[in-house]
């Protein structure tokens, strides 16, 4: 622990759980939606613990095999490109990953959207409701791909593991004292639910342009988030607004 006294260390430590409690808020929403199916708010609440401490473990876990983590960028095979580029495009493990995982994302947000609009969703009691080994499965699946992609990145931002361990573990409290409110409001407002849910189709689709090193710049997509996210609440505010003002002219009548 000599980076305690490294002034280089502190500040590679507040950019690397900056990064890492972005990437968390991702993870906060998907595993508020996916806990959402559960029948009681006991189970549900459960379940986001559960999944949070998994994103925990996993984090640790591929900190610790960081090494390892490096070696999943090393070449698996090729994809010729005739015609569009007159190198083929190289494929590794992480680029696997990153698309099964986008894909994955896209087609999750995509399903629950079209639950959310025909109905079902408001239903899904009179069905069998999935089980919490299925829901922590879908999580901990996420949890590996955001994992991967945050060390990867963690390890050409700083070379001291109990930097990122340290880290890990910051961003991974934040996102246990925001997660209930965070599931509350998203839960409580449907458009809100759907924007989070168009935020996942397009942090799928990035993934999977960066498994085919195509990556769109994150600046850009969590600028257009934070942008759609700022008109959402000025939406709410106005909303919110109109429906006091209705009642206020229901009681003078």
């Amino acid at each position: 622990m000599s980076w305690l006294q490294d002034p280089a260390a502190w500040v590679g430590l507040l950019s690397l759980t900056i990064l890492e409690i972005v990437l968390g808020i991702d993870n906060i929403v998907f595993i508020s939606i996916l806990s959402g199916r559960l029948k009681t708010p006991e189970e549900q609440e459960r379940a986001r613990k559960l999944g949070l401490g998994l994103a925990l473990i996993s984090r640790i876990l591929l900190v610790l095999s960081a090494a390892w983590i490096v070696s999943l960028t090393k070449t698996v095979f090729e994809i010729p490109l005739p015609g569009i580029d007159e190198h083929a495009r190289e494929i590794s493990w992480r680029d696997i990953i990153l698309i099964t995982g986008g894909l994955f994302l896209m087609w999750k947000a995509v399903k629950e959207i079209h639950a959310k609009l025909e109905g079902e969703d408001s239903h899904h009691d009179s069905k069998v409701a999935p089980k919490m080994a299925a829901i922590l499965g879908q999580i901990l699946l996420l949890d590996v791909v955001f994992s991967i992609d945050s060390v990867i990145t963690a390890v050409g931002m700083v070379k001291d593991v109990s930097i990122m361990i340290t880290a890990v573990l910051i961003a991974v409290f934040f996102m246990l004292v925001y997660a209930g409110a965070i599931a509350k409001f998203v839960d409580k407002h449907p458009t809100v639910k759907i924007l989070a849910l168009s935020f996942l189709i397009m942090i799928g689709i990035s993934l999977v342009a960066e498994g085919f090193e195509a990556a769109i710049p994150k600046g850009y997509i969590y600028f257009s988030m934070a942008f759609a996210v700022v008109v959402e609440m000025l939406n709410l505010r106005v909303r919110g607004k109109a429906v006091e003002l209705k009642k206020n002219t229901v009681i003078k009548t």
